[in-house]
């Protein structure tokens, strides 16, 4: 069963939206201290230049000369409540004035030329203490001039600065933001991409695919010693299937001796029933042996681009193996749907798979009905025959090495493995079919 994805987070996600939400969070960290900044260099008036401001601009009026004048708002009552040393001259732009409070002695002279400026911070005089602030406002008359102060240090400095600076962020942000999430994702994405590729060169490792190693170039150093440890447990595994081929191999050739010996002594014994059964004892032990050696071997076959003829080949195993189908009490057929059929493959490793098929049916058929063997025009050769076929639940297992449906069965469980083998080396498939009338199994080149 395939693991859960939900155990496994995704390294391109998690590392994608950190690093986007830390860079946002760098920028706002930027934004809120040149705002704390600013507000240690600007005017300490600067939190209650709005408030005053508006204040003001609300309660201004003409009286019924037409005289500048101050009505006692709410606003400008609750203002001047708040802020007990509170003073203040407001001047139009033609020079009439109104004051409130009162005004200390360095800027008195300063009153009557208010409405010359516009905008003023006045400070770091030698002769006061005192904090000047010269703003414009607009108002339902025209526009007017505000010089106040006795309000410094009141409010949140920076955090007037940032409502007023929120053009100039909020504009920043907006540009900024998606800029952040459609590039960070795809930098981390390149960045992962040859990981991506490795895992995905992993993924297509057959188990005897020999020399067959991770590329390291253009990995990031952090996942390096992981692709390194994983190419060195590979050629240790390999290493190790090495000695168990060549442990395989030299067992297989070691029985061969004993075998013929028996089998000679055998042929020596008088006719009878148990010679005959010692005869075919040791042509299964000799088959197995046989089957074992071309099981090793053919992992290591080099021979897959000659030009052979399929339907010349499977005739041949016919032709050879028809005389022991026809003595199990087998009928065999032979099809083909054309003259010739050319591949390239292995001319010695291809027959043993059609001839292991064919054994297989041999010994599997039930020793009745007919074994047909077709060759067809695509490149498909199948071997059928009418037994009582494999239970659903083997016919996923009788390709693995040493598998058996019924553990008295004949034979090793060789023969469907080495015909996989043969197969897969040739780039092909195997496909089986099996139901109560028979089983049919397919290879296609």
């Amino acid at each position: 069963m395939r693991p859960s994805n939900r155990s496994n987070p995704s390294l391109w996600w998690k590392l994608s939206w950190q690093l986007s939400l830390v860079i946002v969070a760098v920028v706002a960290a930027v934004i809120i201290g040149l705002c704390v900044w600013a507000a240690t260099i600007m005017s300490p008036n600067i939190a209650m230049e709005e408030t005053v401001g508006s204040a003001i601009a609300a309660a201004t009026s003409r009286d019924n000369q037409g005289h500048l004048a101050l009505r006692e708002t709410l606003e400008l009552k609750a203002l001047k409540e708040q802020n007990s040393a509170l003073w203040y001259v407001v001047a139009t732009i033609d020079g009439v004035s109104v004051s409130y409070g009162t005004i200390p002695p360095p800027y008195r002279d300063l009153a009557h030329l208010v409405h010359l400026f516009d905008d003023a911070d006045i400070r770091g005089s030698a002769t006061t203490k005192e904090v000047a602030t010269i703003d414009s406002a607009e108002t339902a008359f025209g526009e007017v001039r505000i010089l106040f102060g006795g309000v410094a240090g009141k409010g949140w400095p920076a955090f007037a600065l940032l409502t007023r600076a929120y053009p100039i962020y909020v504009s920043l942000l907006a540009v900024a933001l998606p800029a952040i999430f459609l590039t960070v994702p795809r930098i981390v994405g390149r960045a992962l991409a040859r990981v991506s590729d490795v895992a995905d060169k992993a993924s297509q490792i057959q188990p005897r695919q020999h020399g067959a190693r991770l590329p390291v170039e253009g990995i990031p150093k952090e996942v390096a010693p992981l692709v390194i440890a994983f190419n060195g447990t590979l050629e240790r595994l390999e290493n190790e299937l090495k000695k168990r081929q060549r442990f395989l191999i030299d067992a297989a050739h070691e029985l061969r001796t004993p075998i013929a010996i028996m089998q000679t002594r055998i042929d020596g014994t008088p006719e009878g029933q148990e010679r005959r059964r010692l005869l075919n004892d040791v042509a299964r032990l000799a088959e197995t042996a046989e089957q074992l050696l071309d099981f090793e071997r053919n992992d290591q076959a080099t021979e897959l681009h000659e030009a052979v003829d399929l339907v010349e080949i499977a005739r041949t195993v016919v032709a050879d193996l028809a005389p022991q189908a026809i003595a199990a009490g087998y009928q065999i057929s032979f099809q083909s749907e054309v003259e010739s059929l050319e591949r390239r493959g292995s001319p010695s490793a291809l027959p043993r798979a059609i001839s292991n098929l064919v054994r297989n049916a041999i010994d599997h058929g039930g020793d009745r009905g007919m074994i047909t063997i077709s060759v067809l025009a695509g490149g498909r050769i199948t071997v059928a025959d009418e037994g009582s076929g494999i239970p659903a639940e083997h016919q996923e297992l009788v390709f693995e090495p040493f598998y058996r449906v019924t553990p008295k069965s004949r034979g090793a469980g060789l023969g469907l493995s080495l015909v996989k083998q043969i197969v897969a080396n040739h780039r092909g498939q195997v496909s089986l079919q099996s139901g109560s009338t028979g089983t049919q199994v397919a290879i296609e080149l």
